[in-house]
């Protein structure tokens, strides 16, 4: 069992560094497939999930590991499978993502039904659809996601119903060995989708508009490797940030871009915290949480407020000085971190399964709380920086699969923070 211990009341003051991007990390590990040779990613961050995804790739026969402590290196050269396990799967969603770069180099892949976080029905058919109108077949056989082209892929326009960033991934990664132009409408916007495509350029593709709705890719026959650095991860940027106005600090955080957090830094001087994009990253101050005021965030797809910093707002909601309505539009489970905010005194209301009142402020207390997912663990311990006592979160394997030394850079901002663990790889 790991857990994070917290003594409350400290406000957050100093400087902290985000690490590179995870979900932008995961899909240039994945996107490696696409080229036989090495690839050398910089910026990488030692988390939980980049571990689960060199175990995938070790699995299919990919030689990959860090050579230092945040580049790792990965040849492709030598694929002798194209089975994604569920043993590995299950434990991270992304993993999906191997299946439209196998499909596309191989021209067969099976990739097991997702596993991750339990957000709820969160669908791939998406992915499968999107592959079918490239020319693979596809079908799920005893939970596995079987895909063939043995003739190859070919451009086709694929329509979206949702903006799924998933989706967009797998079928761009497919369509840049594709025969032909490939239109992907309804595509999703955000910041890693871009980074990815400029990734693939860099390996040789041709991905125009990525960023936008529609994105034309041109295929090419074959691709590099590349040498690449991974952006910085604007989820653990926003938790910081939003951190750091809960305990009423002064934080600068480094390399935050605040054209990655339009909306949540809009809804953060709605307010009335000060929030000040500088040279090299974002300041945030406050004097009196008590004195901000509460605002309606509903979480939407990007540009949109990121549904993965949803759990985080609800926590420095509990401190302004009235109300905020949360409205969760993406995944329908994410709000049940309000049940163990509760605990230590929150009072959220939740209406429908999809929506939160909260109301503040509220003296939060320590207590024993049980991290429900990623995103919902790093809000707990939050929490656990404002509540009187100790705070004990339980299941902290959730957050290490998104944040890399979590306790060390909070404690480098002047909180008490303790990690337990019984084995973990970190």
């Amino acid at each position: 069992m790991e857990r994070f211990i917290i003594q409350g009341g400290t406000r957050l003051n100093g400087e902290v560094t985000v690490a590179g991007a995870k979900n932008a990390a995961l899909k240039f590990m994945a996107a490696s497939l696409l080229a036989p040779g090495r690839t050398t990613l910089h910026n990488v961050p030692r988390i939980k999930d980049m571990h689960t995804m060199l175990y995938l790739l070790d699995d299919l026969g990919v030689a990959g590991d860090f050579t230092d402590h945040h580049t790792l290196e990965i040849d492709a050269t030598e694929v002798d499978s194209y089975t994604a396990p569920y043993e590995l799967v299950r434990q991270m969603r992304a993993s999906i993502v191997v299946l439209g770069p196998l499909v596309a180099r191989f021209g067969k892949a099976e990739v097991s039904a997702p596993g991750g976080c339990d957000l709820g029905l969160r669908k791939f058919n998406f992915h499968m659809d999107g592959l079918r109108k490239l020319g693979a077949d596809i079908e799920l056989d005893h939970g596995f996601i079987k895909a063939s082209a043995p003739n190859g892929l070919r451009g086709a326009e694929v329509n979206f119903e949702y903006p799924s960033v998933g989706a967009t991934e797998n079928v761009m990664m497919a369509a840049v060995l594709a025969s032909g132009i490939t239109i992907i409408e309804n595509a999703a916007r955000e910041p890693e989708i871009v980074a990815l495509a400029d990734f693939l350029n860099a390996m040789g593709a041709s991905v125009m508009g990525a960023g936008t709705g529609r994105i034309v890719i041109e295929g090419v026959e074959e691709l590099h490797p590349a040498e690449w650095t991974v952006m910085p991860d604007r989820i653990e940027a926003g938790t910081f940030l939003m951190a750091a106005a809960a305990t009423g600090g002064e934080v600068l955080v480094k390399n935050a871009r605040a054209d990655h957090l339009k909306m949540e830094l809009e809804k953060m001087r709605a307010m009335g915290i000060d929030v000040l994009p500088v040279h090299g990253g974002i300041r945030v101050k406050v004097d009196d949480p008590k004195e901000l005021c509460g605002v309606d965030v509903p979480t939407l797809p990007f540009p949109g407020f990121a549904t993965d910093l949803q759990a985080q707002m609800m926590v420095l909601l509990t401190q302004a000085s009235d109300c905020g309505i949360i409205t969760e539009n993406v995944y329908e489970n994410r709000l049940q971190v309000a049940e163990e905010l509760n605990r230590m005194g929150a009072g959220i209301d939740l209406f429908g399964g999809y929506r939160a009142l909260v109301r503040g402020p509220k003296n939060l207390s320590g207590a024993r709380v049980q991290s429900p997912d990623l995103r919902g663990g790093a809000a707990l311990v939050m929490a656990g920086l404002l509540a009187e006592g100790t705070t004990v979160v339980d299941g902290a394997s959730h957050i290490l699969r998104g944040y890399e030394d979590m306790e060390a850079k909070l404690m480098q901002l002047g909180a008490t923070v303790a990690f337990e663990s019984e084995s973990v790889v970190r």
